[in-house]
């Protein structure tokens, strides 16, 4: 019998929290999407692993046999599949580097020529991401490294060295009733409907929402995006305004839109992300070290 590993990391989930919702929380899911998950595994294995009631989720008997193994267990898959995956990248002379938007602004090309000078022979090949996956691909071994903005979920089991900081901005509509103004009070814009990141990204999306600023008021979502163009569109559209990197203006500019300055939010870092299964991969560490010697000239 063949189990899918995703209805495994859910159950594991399930299991150490205990109940449903919080389980949900943590992995960035909605709670009906996890219970159909939880079910399909228990027809899978043709076991009731949990029994569930107002306070919460039980394991079974056959429930503490499963949760006894899946921790090691999908540990092992997990570095299986990012050893596998690396080690055909470096038998290429290829180094995956992950990002979801600007990277780490101009300074990704002169990172990226030091480390082929570093790497002769060697490629860099650039993986764009969804938002839907704000680690751009680390945990799943899809890329070797990354350069990200933090916050984003799961960064405390990585390698996190923040290379550059810039202040947040606020995009409108161009006929925006602010849009005239040079400088804009982040409260001024608290009953403004944003566009949003996917709610699975958690963290992610809460930062550039900024929850924490809102003195406990919910954020009203005008749309939910996955991709820049998505998001640009959304904006443009009139459906919501949404905060961003200063870069972003640089970056993605688009008739319709503008950039304006934000006060009352802290700014954005750029970081760049590795794992510490390659704390001593040569590849990873030329791009680290490449990364960190661009940020100390500047």
């Amino acid at each position: 019998m063949d189990v899918d590993t995703r209805l495994l990391r859910y159950f594991a989930a399930v299991a150490e929290e205990g109940n449903l919702t919080r389980a949900a929380q943590r992995l960035y899911v909605s709670q009906p999407a996890l219970t159909k998950q939880i079910k399909q595994l228990e027809r899978e294995l043709g076991v009731t692993l949990f029994t569930r009631s107002r306070t919460g989720m039980a394991l079974t008997e056959p429930g503490r046999t499963l949760a006894a193994q899946v921790p090691a267990l999908l540990t092992a898959w997990d570095r299986t599949l990012r050893e596998t995956k690396g080690t055909a990248a470096r038998a290429a002379k290829v180094l995956r580097v992950g990002f979801i938007a600007s990277a780490a602004n101009e300074a990704t090309q002169r990172i990226i020529t030091e480390f082929g000078g570093r790497r002769p022979g060697w490629r860099v090949e650039m993986r764009q991401t969804s938002w839907g996956r704000p680690d751009a691909g680390l945990s799943e071994g899809d890329t070797d490294v990354a350069l990200l903005r933090v916050p984003f979920p799961g960064q405390e089991n990585l390698r996190v060295e923040v290379l550059l900081t810039e202040p947040r901005v606020i995009v409108l509509r161009s006929t925006h009733p602010l849009a005239h103004k040079e400088e804009i009070a982040f409260e001024a814009l608290l009953d403004e409907p944003f566009v949003a990141a996917p709610p699975e990204t958690g963290p992610w999306r809460d930062y550039w929402l900024a929850t924490e600023f809102r003195a406990g008021r919910p954020p009203r979502i005008g749309a939910v995006t996955d991709q820049p163009d998505e998001w640009l569109s959304a904006i443009a559209n009139g459906y919501g305004v949404a905060l961003a990197p200063e870069s972003a203006s640089r970056f993605y500019a688009r008739p319709g839109i503008v950039y304006r300055r934000v006060t009352g939010v802290t700014p954005s870092q750029a970081a760049v992300v590795w794992s510490p299964a390659d704390d001593d991969t040569p590849a990873v560490q030329d791009f680290v070290h490449c990364c960190l010697s661009e940020r100390d000239l500047t």
